[in-house]
C-alpha cells in the first residue's frame, strides 16, 4: 500500500470543522497547566466519557501524563485570544487568563460555553499523539454564546439564526437542532 501525504492528510482533516476548547490540569507542583486543542469528542453517556488527544512532542504531554484529572473549557467565538494563548501553552500567561477552579483544582474559565470536569480513565496509544480518555465528574454549562469554531486552518462561529432550541421535555439540559443553512 503506498504512503499517505501527511501534509495532504492534514488538509483534509482540515475540512472537518470542530469546536475548539482548553483542556486545563494541575502539574505534581500544583501548578496550573493547560493547552488548546480541537481534538475533543464525546464518547459515552453512560458511562459518560469524553477524550482528547495531545502530541506526543507537545511540551505539556508530560504534565497530563502525570495528572489524575484535568477539566474541558469549550470556547466561545469571542474567546480566541483565550485559545490562541493556550495554542502555546509555554508562554501561557495565567494572571492574564480570567477562571475559578473545579471541584478537582482545574481552571475553568470565565466566559466558557461550557465545561467538563474529568478524571483520567485511561491513556492510549494514538501513533503519534497520546489519547486521554476521561470520566466526566461535573459539568457546568451557561446559559447562551456562540461556539469558537476550527475550520480549514481559521477560527469562525455560526450565525444563530440558524438553529433553534428545542424545549427539554424533562427540564434537561437543551437540545439543539439545525433549521437550514441559510
Amino acid at each position: 500500500m503506498p504512503g499517505i501525504d501527511s501534509c495532504a492528510l492534514r488538509k483534509i482533516l482540515g475540512c472537518y470543522a470542530t469546536g475548539v476548547a482548553i483542556i486545563t490540569a494541575r502539574t505534581t507542583a500544583n501548578d496550573h497547566i493547560g493547552v488548546t486543542v480541537n481534538s475533543f469528542s464525546s464518547v459515552s453517556l453512560n458511562p459518560p466519557l469524553i477524550l482528547f488527544s495531545l502530541a506526543r512532542s507537545a511540551n505539556v504531554v508530560a504534565f497530563f501524563r502525570q495528572a489524575n484529572s484535568f477539566a474541558v473549557n469549550i470556547l466561545g467565538h469571542e474567546q480566541q485570544a483565550l485559545s490562541n494563548m493556550f495554542a502555546r501553552p509555554s508562554t501561557a500567561s495565567w494572571t492574564d487568563a480570567h477562571f475559578t477552579e473545579a471541584s478537582n483544582g482545574c481552571a475553568l474559565f470565565v466566559n466558557s460555553l461550557a465545561q467538563l470536569e474529568c478524571n483520567k480513565a485511561a491513556e492510549l496509544d494514538g501513533g503519534d499523539h497520546l489519547i486521554f480518555l476521561g470520566e466526566v465528574t461535573g459539568l457546568h454549562l451557561r446559559a447562551a454564546g456562540d461556539p469558537l469554531l476550527f475550520f480549514r486552518g481559521a477560527y469562525g462561529t455560526y450565525s444563530r439564526d440558524q438553529w433553534s432550541r428545542i424545549p427539554p421535555a424533562d427540564g434537561s439540559l437543551s437540545e439543539f437542532a439545525v433549521t437550514g443553512w441559510g
